[in-house]
């Protein structure tokens, strides 16, 4: 399988592609005046305390208050902290387990925090929607092999490292170069590193850890006090792996960037970095460009003829699969089976190239044979086996549901490219012509009731003033007989379809 990294950079946005066998399988967009915060370090103060939630909301400068629950405190009295090698969240997003376990009883937060309180804060979510930014108390700094969590004490080894004796040799290297030096997480990248390719890591994450305590000194609240790395470079320190064949940078300060990164960190694939300067631009020459349309349309086809329709909301986006004009050769269940399994295949790419989140639930076309359920199931799972982004799968229940949730800490592709329409709202759907007619017909009746001017002047859509004047003017000329009144109509360019306005005249 060949593996290609992209990195086009402009004056406002940075965006990378991660490329599969020629296919794009990831797009990372991060924008000049809106780029993400999630690896910030913060110092921020305590705004209020819900002791019902576990959880307070902390002031750091930003247009909403994050949110901070219990489960993502750091407190002292708690020595018996672990990192849990069972957890996923270790293995690629660099941040460390959300919640570790604790046989203690817990505490009220209200015992630790108190409004008010100045609190040092990372973000591990962006704000999203509504929502305020997710914090934790326990900061996290990561290189390429290495997450460093200063206040605790113990090694984890990425799930993603199966090899039991790498596990074993990481983890002896890691607990005698880290003794009384904080705790470490190895992260999937570190597989075959030598011992001076972690101490390396080990040294800059300390410098790092340093440079931030020093700040911490002198910030006010609401000040940030360490910056996560750039996209360009995160994307090389989270892909860039010896099944990458070349990563492409469209920028000279970029690639110059990216050439020091390497050269401190993985001199050995300082060859597949590349300065691409020719005139087509580089995401064209990938198809792209294309391929970012088609991941903000709702409906999504499948080769066979059957198509997929996503639907994102706040709470969970569904995933409806249809066979659509694929009719199959043998029956029908036949039919289904392999309408299920493509969409299985397509489903993986689309969750990485739209980085949906949350809860994910899938409707797939009702089987009867349960080895045909399994083989659905079991193929999405090999799909999503290259996802780095932590999920988890149920089993598929009575009704075709497949129920699943990928953590989510950046927008979605649709929400960091798209807005909500000003037109219906976000609801997808508008009232009828139709409809708008009888809203304004009744509009005039409570006008006539309320005030009884001399007429009526109606500002509406083009569409809405034909519908009216056209098909409705039978119901218009009873209106106006009914209460006596003259009704004219005026259209304004500027309405939409459900925008009008009842002058009284």
């Amino acid at each position: 399988m060949s593996e290609e990294i992209l990195i086009n950079i402009s004056q406002h946005e940075t965006r990378v592609g991660i490329v599969e066998n020629g296919i794009l399988q990831e797009v990372l967009v991060e924008r000049t005046q809106n780029h993400g915060i999630v690896g910030n370090v913060y110092k921020g103060k305590v705004a209020r305390v819900l002791p019902g939630m576990q959880a307070a909301f902390i002031d750091m400068g930003l247009d909403k208050a994050a949110f901070l629950h219990m489960d993502d405190m750091l407190i002292a009295a708690d020595d018996c902290l672990e990192v849990d090698e069972s957890s996923e969240a270790i293995s690629e997003q660099g941040m460390g387990p959300s919640s570790e376990l604790s046989n203690e009883p817990k505490k009220c937060i209200s015992e630790y925090l108190q409004p008010g309180q100045e609190i040092i804060v990372q973000v591990i979510k962006d704000p999203l929607g509504t929502k305020g930014a997710r914090l934790t108390t326990r900061v996290a700094l990561s290189s390429r092999f290495l997450v460093f969590m200063p206040e605790l004490s113990r090694v984890g080894i990425s799930t993603r490292i199966e090899d039991p004796e790498e596990r074993d040799r990481l983890r002896n290297t890691m607990e005698r170069l880290a003794k009384d030096k904080g705790g470490y997480i190895v992260r999937t990248a570190a597989e075959g590193a030598a011992e001076d390719i972690l101490t390396s890591n080990m040294q800059y994450l300390t410098k790092q850890w340093k440079k931030m305590e020093q700040n911490v000194l002198k910030a006010k609240v609401g000040e940030l006090v360490y910056e996560d790395l750039t996209l360009s470079i995160r994307a090389l320190q989270d892909f860039l792996s010896q099944k990458t064949d070349k990563v492409r940078i469209d920028d000279r300060n970029a690639f110059k960037m990216a050439v020091g990164f390497v050269d401190t960190f993985i001199p050995d694939m300082r060859s597949k970095l590349e300065y691409y300067q020719e005139e087509r631009p580089l995401f064209d020459l990938y198809g792209v460009e294309d391929e970012i349309q088609k991941a903000l349309q709702r409906k999504v086809q499948l080769k066979s003829g059957g198509h997929l329709v996503f639907d994102q909301t706040e709470a969970m986006t569904t995933i409806d699969v249809n066979t659509g004009g694929f009719v199959g050769h043998r029956n029908l269940e036949e039919t289904i089976f392999k309408t299920n399994l493509e969409a299985s295949l397509v489903i993986a790419r689309q969750l990485r190239l739209r980085n949906l989140g949350g809860i994910i639930i899938i409707d797939f076309i009702d089987m009867i044979d349960e080895e045909h359920k399994r083989q659905v199931l079991r193929a999405l799972e090999k799909s999503l086996a290259k996802d780095h982004t932590k999920h988890t799968i149920s089993e598929v229940s009575s009704l075709g549901l497949v129920e699943m949730t990928r953590k989510r800490s950046r927008e979605s592709l649709e929400h960091i490219l798209c807005e909500t329409c000003t037109v219906c709202k976000g609801r997808g759907v508008l009232k009828t012509t139709e409809t708008i007619c009888y809203e304004i017909f009744r509009e005039i009746i409570r006008a006539e009731r309320a005030y009884s001017p001399k007429s009526y002047l109606v500002l509406a859509s083009q569409r809405v003033v034909d519908k009216i004047l056209e098909e409705e003017a039978s119901s218009l000329a009873h209106l106006e007989s009914s209460i006596e009144k003259s009704i004219k109509f005026q259209v304004d360019n500027l309405y939409h379809q459900e925008q009008f306005d009842v002058v009284l005249m």
